[in-house]
């Protein structure tokens, strides 16, 4: 799902929307949301015994907790993040929608975005530049399924 108020904000076209959504039933059809549950399930389990075992308190597994979170499971989300796109991006070409649409809108998104986003390391989300750069990487790959899809 994603808010209208994007729609409304970035003034996106039909296939920047398209986009938006492919993106978002890629993270659905791949079950991104439960396997980020169980990784952080299993690293809280592990974080919690090691605790134990080493015998350090509530405080360092907190801290280990939080270290976890900002290094490992944000590398897990951003690959989740650039297969939804990859996946999404296909998605949108078959469904007859330009999937060039892709780099309009990460483009606007950094528009909108600048100066507030935290350095890439610490984020759950890929940088729109390098989202960009994927994208048109991609290109070449999903034309001629958006060229079939509008024939």
């Amino acid at each position: 799902m994603f808010y209208s108020g994007l729609i409304q904000q970035l003034d996106l076209s039909d296939s920047e929307i398209a986009i938006v959504m492919g993106h978002e039933i890629a993270h659905a059809l791949r079950e991104h949301s439960r396997e980020q549950m169980s990784q952080a399930l299993a690293a809280q389990t592990a974080i919690g015994v090691g605790a134990a075992l080493l015998g350090l308190g509530k405080a360092s597994a907190d801290l280990a907790g939080s270290g976890y979170q900002a290094l490992i499971a944000t590398r897990f989300s951003r690959t989740d993040e650039t297969e939804a796109d990859r996946i999404g991006l296909e998605l949108t070409a078959r469904a007859g929608y330009d999937p060039r649409a892709g780099v309009t809108l990460w483009q606007k998104m950094i528009t909108a975005n600048q100066g507030t986003s935290p350095p890439e390391l610490l984020s759950s989300h890929p940088a729109g530049a390098n989202r960009v750069r994927e994208i048109e990487a991609l290109l070449p790959t999903v034309m001629p399924l958006y060229s079939a899809a509008i024939k």
